[in-house]
Formats: C-alpha cells, structure tokens, sequence
C-alpha cells in the first residue's frame, strides 16, 4: 500500500523554527517529484515547496523564499521541510504530496499522492 505520512508539526512562536517530515511507504521516494503544499483556515491550498525526482530541481513560493528549505533522505524514504523565521501566516495543515510525474509543481491537482497533513501554528 503507498502511502505518505507526515509529522513534525505544532506550536512554535514567531521567529522560530520547525521540521517536518513525510515518510513514504510502499514506494520509493526518490523516483518521484514530492511536494509540499499548505492550507490555512477559510484559504486555498497553496504550493510551498518542491523537490524534483532523482535530484531535481527545487522550487519555493515567493512567501516562503529563504525561510524555507526542502531535502531528502533517501536512506529514510523522507523528505523534509526546514521552516525557519516563522510568521503567524505561516500557520496551516502542510501536505506532503508526490507523482511520478512531473507535474506542474504548483498545481495539486495533478500529484497522485498525499498524505493526511500535519497542523503548524505560530503564535505567541
């Protein structure tokens, strides 16, 4: 069964720094483009960051430009966001998701997997 799970989210206050993780099963990872996508409350689902297959290219929204950073672990079948200088608009469920593809990185409709999400909130 594939299958995407992520972790790592939670309360961090602004200015601060969180990890998040999505561990695949099932498939190998590195055979495919992996995407973080985010949704806040009452907001589409917006594209964070991307990770192409095998070594590709990286893309990131202009909101998380420098602040953000995508990887992977291929030894742990893991891709991972870094999510440094925290901002309160920051807060929403982030998916991971992933398609043989490629697809359009910013286009979620067009990966075939997701995970169940993970909650970040920055607040005070």
């Amino acid at each position: 069964q594939l299958q995407l799970v992520e972790s790592g989210g939670g309360l961090v206050q602004p200015g601060g720094s969180l990890r998040i993780s999505c561990a695949a099963s099932g498939f190998t990872l590195d055979h495919y483009t992996v995407a973080w996508f985010r949704q806040a409350p009452g907001k589409e689902r917006e594209a964070v960051s991307c990770s192409g297959s095998s070594g590709g290219s990286t893309n990131y929204a202009d909101s998380v430009k420098g602040r953000f950073t995508i990887s992977r672990d291929n030894a742990k079948n893991t891709v991972y966001l870094q999510m440094n200088s925290l901002k309160p608009e920051d807060t929403a469920v982030y998916y991971c998701n992933a398609d043989l593809g490629p697809p359009s990185w910013d286009s979620a409709v067009e990966y075939d997997y997701w995970g169940q999400g993970t909650l970040v909130i920055v607040s005070l």
